[in-house]
């Protein structure tokens, strides 16, 4: 009998296999114990300002943090104490930090608010070059081990740059170093909020932006190009910002387009690229971090405004079909006579970028694990008493052990469209498709599929929805909750309130006409065919906040990713489990924000930063009975609060950030005043 593949399996056969010892290091690099057990280790002091951006070195020996005070420090995080401090020369945020890979960490690049990218020689103990080529904030830098002479930048001048330190480098419009540059396709609103590299595959390049689409370039397709000049005989950039009465400024500069059919593909959130309803609009969305997963394949992608989405990149296809699957079609529609087909050719795997499990052989009424039907019996119990949170979290456990059961999906879907927090309407939507894969007569989760389309405005798929399922199922035809939809459904439109006077002018991104001015501007067909063509997210994580800063980061935490963690405006570090998307852990890390979470690249130590000036170290702590005072124990609570806040009026928002204190539109009880509070710090 083979001996299972456990742990004491690894140490025994460590002993005779040096490989071994690889296995063993991820299998322990994070695991639930130490995740349960995580708690604050040391706070690095030294800094003078918000601490914006962390990076270890390749082998996790140095962690470099870049800060509102210009400097970059370069710490011991084993013995807490600083190995060199850089005086950078910027005169903005440092925004982001990076080693050059195989320097021998003695080149450190960094990006800041003043348009500037500056390269210093840590052994000199100098700065050897200072660019000013990016006409914006320097967002985000990246670098590759395969590639250890190039590194990209993104800026909010739209422009994403690739560097070759092996060449010489001039500011100059002579220059050809833009790799994509947004505005070519989008208009003069667009900005470039983050970047990443494949670790896997480095020609593969991920762009977040100041709107919900994440797009991943080929750079093998793509030529190098630079600045056209204008009729002006100098050389100026464009202009970063939008002039917020003028509307639409067209740059001084152009610059040629050089994407080739193919060489980039669009993802996105199914739900998102809709029309937003009057306050919803004006909240921005924008990526304010893209991450890949250790195997290549995953995307993750922190939204601002919105939630974190996980995206399988091996999924080349459409983001979604409102049709109802095929398999429960009347005939009448192209369906099968009894509801049934031998084929799905609706929502089914590797068509909508998110699993769609086989249907069970007959109609009959699943018998489920006692396991499993006990936590759906558990769940229903919670769904009846109004605690959803609860009983989503306890069907999402279930499926994740039993994921071929209708019933499950159907009555998360419920749960979902109970709660109706920010995406749950859509989650629900894709909960109904698969349960009408796995059980084509599935009555509950075919009317819940025509609900869910009324509620994201989908008006015309809603109403043929309903019809459809009048005709599907005759006997529920003359039902009140039928009635009911059909008239809501028919009923004409509500047109929406008007703003308070001069609102849109303290919004970048959105205006009162109901377009985002970003897609009202797009310049180029082929934006709206890559938009279009966009995939689906596979996991979703929420209960964060993402809506104060625009650098705000989620990583993938353990050797295969399998925790997801990001930072929250209520100064908190979010754990949640990658299989279930269940939140596990909440961890207070910042008197104001969180924006910054960087896992040491061997061993289960987490550092992370926000609007205090210091560096905070988290690792698992002994195993003594201590309670930790920085656990947030109401886990429910605190995600219900944050899902108030990015629901806040945003003339509140505005009254906030100008130093007043909102309306009392969330504040329904004292406990709530927390999310009103206003920052010291430079914005981000």
């Amino acid at each position: 009998m083979a001996q299972p593949k456990n742990f004491v399996y690894y140490v025994k056969r460590r002993e005779i296999d040096d490989s071994i010892n690889s296995c063993l290091q991820k299998r322990l690099h994070v695991t639930e114990s130490f995740v349960n057990r995580l708690g604050l280790e040391k706070e690095l002091e030294g800094h003078g300002g918000c601490v914006n951006c962390l990076e270890w070195n390749s082998e996790g020996r140095v962690l470099a943090s870049a800060s509102d005070d210009f400097r970059v420090i370069l710490w011991d995080p084993f013995h807490y104490k600083q190995i060199h401090t850089i005086e950078t020369g910027h005169h903005g945020n440092i925004f982001s930090v990076k080693f050059l890979p195989k320097s021998n960490d003695s080149i450190v690049i960094t990006g800041a608010g003043d348009w500037q990218i500056h390269v210093h020689d840590v052994s000199l103990r100098e700065t050897t070059q200072i660019c000013s080529c990016p006409g914006g904030r320097v967002k985000r830098l990246a670098t590759t081990p395969q590639l250890p002479y190039l590194f990209w930048s993104a800026a909010e001048d739209g422009g994403i740059r690739q560097f070759d330190m092996r060449v010489p480098h001039t500011c100059s419009s002579d220059v050809s170093n833009i790799l994509v540059y947004l505005r070519t396709h989008l208009g003069g609103y667009a900005e470039a909020k983050c970047l990443a590299i494949n670790p896997c595959r480095p020609e593969i390049l991920a762009v977040g932006a100041n709107d919900p689409y994440v797009r991943l370039y080929d750079r093998r397709m793509i030529k190098l190009t630079g600045f056209k000049e204008s009729n002006s005989s100098t050389f100026s950039r464009p202009l970063p910002i939008p002039h917020p009465v003028l509307g639409d400024v067209h740059d001084e500069l152009e610059v040629e387009d050089n994407l080739l059919p193919g060489c980039v593909q669009y993802y996105v959130a199914g739900h998102l690229p809709i029309k937003q309803d009057m306050q919803k609009k004006y909240r921005s969305l924008a990526a304010t971090y893209v991450t890949f997963g250790s195997n290549g394949v995953d995307l993750l992608v922190n939204l601002g405004g919105e939630q974190i989405y996980l995206f399988d990149t091996s999924k080349k296809c459409k983001p979604k079909s409102f049709d109802v699957p095929k398999s429960a079609l009347p005939k009448e529609f192209g369906g099968t006579s009894n509801g049934y087909s031998n084929g799905f050719n609706g929502f089914h795997s590797g068509s909508n970028g998110y699993m769609a499990p086989q249907p069970p052989p007959s109609s009959k009424k699943q018998e489920l694990p006692e396991v499993i039907e006990n936590m759906k019996l558990t769940a229903n119990m919670y769904f009846e008493n109004g605690v959803f949170s609860h009983a989503i979290s306890l069907y999402n456990e279930a499926i994740c052990r039993y994921p071929n059961c209708a019933v499950l999906y159907g009555n998360r879907a419920a749960a979902y469209m109970k709660r109706n927090w920010a995406g749950d309407m859509y989650a629900a939507l894709r909960d109904c498709h698969v349960a009408l894969q796995l059980d084509p007569n599935h009555v509950k989760a075919f009317f819940r599929l025509a609900r869910c389309l009324h509620e994201l405005e989908w008006k015309d798929q809603a109403k043929l929805c309903l019809e459809v399922f009048k005709v599907r199922f005759p006997s529920h035809a003359s039902s009140h909750a039928c009635r009911a939809l059909d008239k809501d459904i028919n009923a004409p439109p509500t047109p929406p309130p008007n703003p308070p006077p001069n609102f849109e002018a303290q919004f970048d991104c959105d205006d009162v006409e109901g377009s985002n001015k970003s897609e009202r501007s797009l310049k180029s067909y082929e934006e709206w065919s890559w938009r279009d063509m966009a995939c689906d997210y596979e996991k979703r994580f929420y209960g964060h906040c993402n809506t104060t800063t625009d650098i705000k980061e989620a990583n993938f935490f353990g050797s295969n990713g399998q925790y997801i963690m990001a930072g929250s405006d209520d100064g908190s570090i979010y754990f949640w489990d990658r299989s279930s998307t269940n939140n596990v852990r909440i961890l207070r890390g910042d008197n104001s924000i969180v924006n910054c979470l960087q896992p040491h690249p061997s061993c289960c130590l987490l550092a992370t930063s926000g609007i205090d000036p210091v560096v905070r170290l988290w690792s698992p702590q002994p195993e003594d009975g201590s309670e930790n005072d920085r656990e947030v124990k109401d886990r429910d609570a605190a995600a219900l609060l944050n899902q108030r806040r990015m629901k806040a009026d945003p003339f509140d928002v505005v009254l906030m950030n100008m130093g007043y204190r909102p309306v009392a539109s969330l504040a329904e009880d004292s406990s709530e005043d927390s999310h009103l509070r206003t920052y010291n710090c430079r914005a981000s």
